[in-house]
């Protein structure tokens, strides 16, 4: 299979394609769902479109936990089928879809009770793993293991000796989740799929009562499209509500945001060999290795302001922080935060009695006629959601159309990773390059890497790392903008890369070096790049500025005083 390659040429025919001729299903929305979508209906044979109105992932997609995982608490509200489903898609990501993005990562449980405790937990943790293996996809992680309180010391040596009597050690996996998505979308387009970010709705199409598809604004080149489909499926996450308004359809349910609040720290703060999860009066906190950093979080509260930049507070700083203190030795401060994201859950809330319950579970809805509406859900199960709306979306097509592929239908990149990682110690020595950086590679970007090395072949001064962000390379930040769809300075160092969130200065340093790189690819003068530094820099200072607030109407209001980018 081609891969596709996702530069400024192929979103200008995109657009142009979906505008040409009338589509079978467009869907509105690149986050992981959208993407999901878009790649259920194409490799089921459908013509397909896909919009983004700003970047891929830019909105909950990259804002996550970034764990593929089952849902361990779910388990103690009794939602057994969302943990089963959950399960089953987490080992399908590990073991089929996805090895090169997906991993294993290892989370200490510290038990505070004697007796009763290790026993409540201990059967939970038990059942977790039994219902992962009953699905057959559970045997490439370890099973779950009980610690003494002194051997849980030895694992996390980060603990305070009184905040735990022992404890339980058990796996799920993690991803990049921004890079994922990125993934799904070019898998999509490699397929046959028409995507285009930077594509704003602006209007739905309609014909009588039914939804015919949508008017489309170009957001880089100015230009307005109309894009016809037989079916649109609304993907668009938090902004469901919002999108739904413009066809005047509310359905049976809306969808609420909830602020989850992660801060990111160097490893070396945290003297761990695994990750932690804490027991907090409202859920859990986690602490999440990350590379050579960890990710802490995360917060829990009702937002009702910006969706597109929703911002950490000081207060949801210091609650990450006080509660993640009250289990280490060496206590966590202010100056040890390197970065801070917020994102959206999307919840679904009924507009009934009957539809009431806040639940991570999804809903899909032919809310109108050529309708479809999908929302809610969890990111591992992203999949099921996808299918789910496509199911719904061929109920309204006067065709045939095949069943659900994608649980056999690897993600780019995948194909051939294995092989390449027992060759890394080759790769490394025909390249050049330390085999730990090849390692770095292969887990971003699998066997596409080859793409990569294409390009430090060409330039070896690409197989350079960035000078103030020396974990990536400089050939990352040129594949960024020439296959993977980066439009603007931002959608590389906080998305493509998580620059943004892994250094102290934020970025700042790196992006004049970054802009330069992508001036070429993308076609910008200096007065374009000279735009896009000063953007990013006043973007990082309006979110240092939001993180000083004290609540979250201030944090909002400061995080708002940095406009988005526009295009010359």
């Amino acid at each position: 299979m081609r891969t596709a390659t996702l530069g400024p040429e192929k979103r200008a025919a995109s657009l142009a394609a979906m505008a040409e001729r009338e589509l079978d299903l467009l869907v509105v929305g690149a986050g992981v769902v959208g993407a999901g979508t878009a790649l259920d209906a194409v490799t089921r044979g459908l013509s397909t479109g896909l919009v983004e109105a700003r970047d891929w992932a830019s909105g909950t997609s990259s804002r996550s936990s970034k764990l593929i995982h089952g849902g361990l608490r779910y388990l103690e509200m009794l939602d057994f089928a969302l943990v089963r489903e959950a399960l089953k898609e987490r080992g399908l990501l590990l073991e089929r879809l996805a090895p090169h993005l997906v991993k294993p990562v290892p989370f200490l449980y510290p038990l505070q009770h004697k007796g009763w405790e290790r026993l409540y937990a201990g059967s939970g943790v038990a059942l977790y793993d039994l219902m992962s293996m009953a699905r057959g996809h559970g045997r490439g992680l370890p099973m779950h293991r009980h610690l003494s309180r002194r051997h849980a010391l030895r694992v996390a040596p980060a603990l305070k000796k009184d905040a735990l009597v022992g404890a339980l050690q058990y796996y799920d996996a993690q991803m990049d989740d921004a890079r994922y998505v990125a993934t799904l979308v070019r898998t999509a387009a490699a397929y046959g799929a028409q995507v285009a970010n930077r594509a704003r709705v602006t209007s739905f199409l309609r014909e009588g009562e039914r939804v015919v598809g949508v008017s489309v604004q170009d957001a880089e080149g100015g230009g307005e499209y109309e894009i016809r489909a037989k079916q649109v499926v609304n993907a668009t996450g938090v902004w469901t509500d919002d999108t739904q308004s413009m066809v005047g359809e509310r359905g049976q349910f809306h969808v609420r945001a909830s602020k989850g609040v992660h801060l990111v720290v160097p490893k070396d703060r945290i003297h761990s060999t695994t990750g932690l999860i804490l027991r907090t009066e409202k859920s859990v906190l986690f602490v999440i290795p990350w590379g050579r950093h960890w990710i802490v979080g995360t917060t829990d509260t009702e937002w009702d302001l910006d969706k597109a930049h929703p911002a950490a507070s000081s207060a949801d700083i210091d609650y990450v922080l006080d509660h993640v203190n009250s289990v280490l030795a060496v206590p966590l401060t202010r100056d040890d935060v390197e970065g801070v994201y917020a994102g959206l859950r999307p919840l679904l809330a009924g507009e009934s009695d009957a539809t009431s319950k806040l639940s991570r579970e999804h809903t899909v809805a032919h809310s109108a006629p050529g309708l479809v509406v999908v929302a809610g859900g969890k990111y591992t199960t992203y999949r099921v959601m996808a299918k789910d709306a496509v199911d719904a979306a061929v109920h309204g097509l006067d065709m045939r159309v095949a069943e659900c592929v994608t649980e056999d239908i690897p993600l780019i990149g995948a194909e051939g990773y294995r092989a390449l990682w027992n060759a890394r110690a080759r790769i490394a020595e025909r390249t050049g390059l330390h085999v730990v950086r090849v390692e770095h590679l292969l887990n971003r970007f699998g066997s596409l890497t080859e793409e990569v090395l294409e390009l430090i072949a060409d330039d070896p001064t690409l197989g350079e790392p960035l000078k103030s962000a020396d974990d990536y390379l400089r050939a990352e930040v040129v594949y960024a903008a020439s296959h993977e769809g980066a439009r603007h300075l931002d959608d590389v160092l906080t998305r493509r890369t998580r620059i943004s969130i892994e250094t102290f200065d934020r970025g700042t340093r790196c992006a004049r070096e970054a802009a330069e790189l992508m001036a070429p690819v993308l076609g910008w003068d200096k007065e374009q790049i000279e735009r896009e530094v000063e953007h990013y820099n006043k973007r990082v200072e309006a979110e240092r500025e939001s993180q000083r607030q004290p609540d979250d109407l201030t944090a909002d209001a400061a995080r708002l005083g940095a406009p988005d980018i526009v295009p010359r």
